[in-house]
């Protein structure tokens, strides 16, 4: 019988490599939606198996391949207006809100970021999962200074980037329209339609204003949050957000993700 000898390894021959005109790169995109599914009146429907979702992109029906009607955790970027307009009991409400929405109503495996704006934006908080910091960096802010609403939505989009979650949102609180902002109304939704997040407002049309403040824009912010996929709630007195978020909070409990 012959010997079978060792090669040493440095010794072998190596496969030449493939050309590359006879490499092949398969590349897979998955693009994911929220879907928040209401009936005739309103009311959140939850529970729907997969085949009663159909998608549709540019005409195009496209094949479901992620599905689920669980919670997925969610990022939430918080950008609450501190303009003048939002001075004595409407800051205090909104803070308050805040504070038990952040604390009660979001999952343990959600996060959140605080930003304040008027003509500037101030970011008071990234992303964090830690409870009690909406309350501290809320209490010391003092409400001055015109409504930017556009320019607080385009540099809060790149926060996104950074977030934790495979579900992302921002939330919009103010009692004003937008009277300073660089960015216009068309500049946001082209800026949205890049993006995977879905944008909620509410806006506080409080009969107590002063003349000299403009009154929220109820349509306008239906235009960015309705494109998104989010929606736009209206309240008559400050008291009123913490059930409008309550109810916003419901919501992101009922979404469905849906993966194409």
């Amino acid at each position: 019988m012959a010997e079978k000898k060792q090669v040493p390894y440095g010794l072998r021959k190596i496969p030449p490599a493939l050309p590359a005109q006879h490499l092949v790169m398969h590349c897979a995109r998955l693009t994911t939606v929220n879907a928040t599914v209401t009936d005739l009146d309103g009311h959140l429907v939850k529970g729907l198996p997969r085949d009663r979702f159909e998608v549709y992109e540019d005409g195009v029906a496209q094949d479901i391949t992620q599905f689920t009607a669980d919670r997925v955790p969610v990022s939430l970027g918080i950008l609450l207006d501190a303009s003048d307009s939002m001075y004595g009991r409407r800051i205090a409400d909104a803070r308050t809100a805040i504070d038990h929405f952040v604390s009660d109503l979001l999952a343990p495996e959600d996060e959140y970021a605080v930003t304040v704006f008027n003509h500037h934006q101030d970011v008071l908080s990234g992303w964090t999962g830690d409870r009690g910091v909406a309350a501290s960096v809320l209490g010391p802010v003092k409400p001055w200074g015109s409504t930017a609403i556009y320019d607080a939505i385009m540099a809060a989009l790149p926060m996104a980037d950074d977030r934790h979650n495979q579900r992302a949102a921002l939330l919009v609180v103010s009692d004003g329209a937008d009277t300073a902002s660089d960015a216009a109304l068309r500049d946001v939704r082209r800026a949205l339609l890049r993006t995977d997040l879905f944008i909620y407002a509410i806006g506080i049309d409080s009969p107590d204003r002063r003349i000299i403040n403009t009154p929220v824009n109820a349509m306008t912010l239906g235009e960015l949050t309705d494109q998104s996929g989010g929606r736009t709630r209206i309240v008559h007195d400050s008291a009123d957000v913490t059930g409008a978020l309550a109810q916003l909070a419901e919501e992101l409990n009922s979404q469905y993700l849906i993966g194409y």
